[in-house]
């Protein structure tokens, strides 16, 4: 039996990322468990889990670009910057902005920028986490932090709430590891000149783990057996799939298997790349050697014997 592999799970909301850890641990009875990428616990959508050996791949995972879908509100600011904070500044609005004003806006935060962490977030300063400084009401001054927007759209039309006094819009959000949607909004509403929130988000893509991969834990608690719910998962080598790949023959395979330092073949160009036999399974991870030139030595071995 598979015992080993990536589970693309739809986090569902009021859940932190630690819960459905828990959780996925009961359901495949394993301790081997851990999640890549933390999702609040307001937001849903692909939170990759790995369960046994694939635990050895999942420091690779967390440099993935990311992708979300966010409505923003305009109108209201929150302590939280989201939906979930206490409302500390409103401004009633009547009259709709159009596409175009939107569009423009947020044309201006494609490419790199500057993000200022929120208050309510795990962010360590001093050693202590950001939320414990807003908990306790305590003023700290926050790191500035560089992120890349590398695609930012309007999903739908801008709509006005003439009953809340509120604007309304979708927008679908390509961006680097450690980026925070829900202080974009806020900078949007800031260029806008008009206070802001995120009121909704969901988590659509986390580097080649798609919305379309996701399965739920009432799908998971719903299947017979757990050797049911290991045939869900995803291969191991999915997570590393950006790192260059070379096959080699039955003899090299032998020395990588016993994490062997090799000679590095000429026609490989980079630092670190993964090895497959020619079955398609994959070995491992390797490196440039740290000292001695023209050789290469395992990084992360990956080998998992038939069964598993």
């Amino acid at each position: 039996m598979k015992t080993a592999g990536i589970l693309s799970l739809l986090k569902p909301a009021g859940m932190t990322s630690h819960d459905c850890v828990v959780k996925i641990r009961k359901l495949f009875q394993t301790k081997k468990v851990g999640h890549t990428g933390t999702l609040d616990p307001a937001v849903t959508g692909v939170l990759p889990i790995c369960i046994g050996q694939a635990t050895k791949v999942a420091e690779y995972m967390s440099d993935y670009a990311k992708a979300y879908e966010a409505e923003v509100t305009l109108g209201i600011a929150t302590t939280t910057e989201d939906q979930t904070g206490e409302m500390i500044e409103q401004v009633d609005i009547d009259q709709l902005l159009t596409n175009e004003q939107i569009d423009a806006t947020l044309k201006t935060f494609q490419g790199e920028i500057t993000q200022i962490p929120p208050m309510y977030s795990a962010v360590k300063v001093n050693g202590r986490r950001l939320y414990d400084y807003a908990r306790k009401n305590e003023v700290v001054e926050r790191p500035k932090r560089l992120v890349n927007i590398y695609e930012i759209i309007r999903l739908d039309d801008v709509q006005l709430d003439q009953e809340a006094k509120v604007i309304r819009f979708r927008i679908s959000v390509l961006c680097s590891k450690g980026t925070y949607v829900r202080t974009l909004a806020v900078d949007i509403g800031k260029k806008l000149g008009l206070p802001a929130h995120m009121s909704k988000l969901i988590r659509t893509s986390s580097g080649p783990f798609l919305l379309d991969d996701c399965i739920t834990l009432e799908e998971l608690e719903n299947f017979p057996s757990v050797e049911e719910r290991y045939r869900y998962l995803l291969p191991l080598d999915r997570a590393i799939a950006h790192l260059p790949s070379y096959t080699v023959d039955e003899e090299i395979e032998q020395k990588i298997k016993f994490g062997s330092v090799l000679t590095k073949d000429k026609s490989i160009e980079e630092s670190r790349f993964t090895f497959y036999n020619r079955e398609g399974q994959c070995l491992a991870i390797y490196q440039d050697h740290p000292t001695k030139e023209g050789l290469i030595k395992p990084e992360k071995m990956l080998f998992i014997s038939a069964g598993q």
